[in-house]
């Protein structure tokens, strides 16, 4: 932008003039009363609505509402803040009807029961946010990560259909629900095919490492489409594995699987954004973590708990990405931006508040009090909340005192918040064929937990520094793909 000068707006967004499009406040409007109307839906659903349906096309059930209500609230956000982000850009009109679209088309997928529609709107999915993410015009790094992202949609809708193919074969349903109800408790080659394709589709989609690339190379993205790609798109791999849950969960090695697939991947989310330097990669490998997170407590047998990760995921990641901006800071490397350090005592308290909040989420929830893999889902709560704390007490800078008594006094009434809307959720979702199914712990569960005890604590004390070959092999791997990244600065002016 060398040797533009350009107006600072500051304020009310100006009435549009005849000249102006109207469409951002059209479809703004309409996406907020859709989030009305869902509410509305939702309101209906609890004093006993019950489950709606056109046979054999659409069904709104617990999950579709929750979906649906998420959905709406996320686009409404992202809407009302590209008015003024993308003000003054020619392809505005555009940018909208494509924010849109995706905003319908999810709608569509998480109320579809008949297969043909499902996979169709999951198609329809993909091809919409690569054209997100490809919005800008003239921008050949754009239009290669478009291109790549709509490589990993289309294998990932092929792998739907394979999956939705072999449910028909071997059932003859042509819809969700009649999947769910004749399946059988007994795996066939059949389901299994079926079983292994989900699981694909859904770490595609959710980008789980080795499928992470398509999601570092989308940050061509507008900031808004970025928004909504990691509060709403990825967590397209959580709901299918849900709405599907009679069929991955027919196999107890395809639910242990997906522990290992979503435990390895969090782990490598983790590690590769240890070696990002920019915001929004970091964010993105935030995001890997996170849906990773969100695979494991499905293959755990905790549906609800997945839904409930991904919808507060979301909100949490929209709001990271539409404030991305302010995180820049022009500092040194040396400006102390290292490793965040917590004494003796500040450890002992995090690790105290870590057990009482897991403690308190299996009294609330009723989870963890039994010799399942629900002691596996508390685990994690306690795992994540030792995190939290610890960070917040690194990098708070209150006197000692304050911080070590603020800490339980934060995050377990914040546990209390994501225990209740975890039954909220649940609850919402009691017409789901499958909510819950937890598992018989195994020697193998237990394998899985002291490997990923023992490399998440070499994480958290840097051991894994001390590693040349290993950070050099992070950073390939966390590269984007060469045909999206800016080589030259002039591709920086957009003029």
């Amino acid at each position: 932008m060398t040797g533009q000068e350009q107006a600072t707006t500051i304020g009310q967004l100006p009435t549009p003039t005849d000249r102006d499009s109207r469409v951002p406040a059209v479809l703004t409007r309409l996406v907020w009363l859709l989030c009305l109307a869902t509410l509305g839906v939702l309101a209906v659903h609890l004093t006993g609505g019950g489950r709606w349906e056109l046979p054999g096309l659409v069904a709104v059930d617990g999950l579709t509402v929750v979906m649906w209500l998420a959905v709406t609230f996320f686009s409404g956000i992202v809407h009302s803040y590209s008015r003024r982000y993308m003000a003054g850009n020619r392809t505005i009109d555009r940018f909208f009807a494509r924010t849109f679209a995706f905003t319908l088309v999810v709608m569509v997928l998480v109320a579809a029961d008949s297969l043909l529609l499902f996979g169709l709107a999951w198609l329809a999915m993909g091809l919409v946010m690569a054209g997100l993410i490809g919005h800008v015009e003239g921008w050949k790094q754009a239009r290669a990560a478009a291109s790549l992202a709509r490589r990993y949609f289309l294998a990932s809708s092929a792998l739907v259909g394979v999956a939705l193919a072999a449910l028909w074969w071997q059932t003859g349903a042509t819809t969700v629900s009649g999947v769910a109800e004749t399946v059988g408790p007994t795996a066939s080659t059949a389901v299994l095919v079926a079983a292994g394709a989900l699981v694909l589709a859904a770490m595609v989609q959710s980008a789980l490492v080795p499928f992470h690339t398509w999601l570092l190379s989308s940050m061509t993205a507008p900031t808004p489409a970025s928004a909504l790609m990691h509060a709403g798109f990825v967590n397209a791999g959580g709901v299918l594995l849900v709405r599907f849950g009679p069929v991955i969960s027919v196999e107890t090695s395809v639910m242990l699987a997906i522990v290992l697939v979503g435990a390895l991947s969090a782990l490598l989310g983790k590690l590769l954004k240890s070696v990002q330097v920019d915001v929004k990669s970091r964010l993105g490998c935030s995001t890997v973590g996170q849906m990773s997170f969100m695979l494991l407590q499905v293959g755990l047998g905790f549906f609800g708990a997945a839904i409930t990760h991904l919808v507060l995921h979301g909100f949490y990641k929209a709001y990271l990405f539409l404030g991305s901006g302010e995180e820049v800071e022009h500092t040194s490397p040396d400006a102390g931006h290292g490793s965040a350090r917590t004494d003796p005592a500040g450890l002992a308290v995090a690790a105290v508040s870590a057990l009482a909040g897991g403690v308190l989420f299996a009294a609330l929830t009723g989870k963890g009090t039994n010799f399942d893999s629900g002691l596996l889902l508390t685990a994690l709560v306690v795992l994540t909340t030792l995190h939290a704390t610890r960070n917040a007490l690194a990098h708070t800078s209150l006197p000692a005192t304050y911080r070590y008594g603020a800490v339980p006094l934060v995050f377990l009434p914040a546990i209390a918040v994501y225990a209740a809307v975890y039954v909220g959720i649940e609850h919402v979702m009691t017409d789901l064929p499958l909510v819950a199914a937890p598992t018989e712990l195994t020697v193998v569960h237990g394998v899985v937990v002291a490997a990923f005890l023992a490399v998440y604590l070499a994480i958290e004390t840097g051991v894994h520094k001390s590693s040349g070959r290993l950070y050099v092999a992070l950073l390939n791997a966390a590269q984007p793909s060469s045909d999206t990244l800016l080589t030259a600065t002039e591709d920086y002016n957009e003029y």
